[in-house]
């Protein structure tokens, strides 16, 4: 194995979006990408009793997850259809119920081993802007039960 000497890249992330079903799933990717931001942080409660002789404790008692993304909103040559995948995050988060959530899975693009799934509920909004502003749209991806690390879909 050889020692790691060269520094990982933001853009080193992909995204896919599940346009299928649980049962058939239809991976397709999140074109347009130019912030990608996933975190997981942990619920810590304080444990902390008068056996610990001062020393603070915690306990992890939960997990929570999310995606903040950014991308250029793509449409057709034709000006007629916007992306697919852009079009169903953006449908995706006026739903309620069961349809109210879709399915993600983000990963390193050059096959690196990190690579996750999950359900997310999305949050859509608009970056708006100058006449001269490129149409972008900010997501947050709010995960909705477990993060799962997965094989890299793109590992040789």
């Amino acid at each position: 194995m050889s020692t790691p000497t060269e520094t990982a890249l933001a853009r080193r992330w992909k995204m896919d979006v599940n346009m299928g079903d649980d049962l058939t799933p239809d991976w397709q990717a999140l074109i347009g990408v130019t912030e990608f931001q996933p975190t997981w942080p942990p619920n810590l409660e304080d444990s902390t009793t008068y056996d610990t002789d001062g020393w603070k404790e915690q306990t992890k008692t939960g997990q929570e997850w999310q995606v903040e993304v950014t991308f250029n909103r793509k449409k057709s040559p034709d000006s007629t259809v916007f992306s697919p995948v852009h079009e169903k995050l953006r449908l995706t988060s006026f739903a309620s119920g069961a349809a109210s959530e879709v399915g993600v899975r983000f990963y390193d693009r050059n096959g690196m081993p990190e690579a996750y799934t999950g359900k997310v509920l999305v949050e859509w909004e608009d970056q708006g802007g100058e006449a001269t502003a490129l149409g972008q749209i900010q997501a947050t991806l709010h995960g909705t039960g477990p993060l799962t690390p997965i094989t890299n879909p793109v590992t040789p």
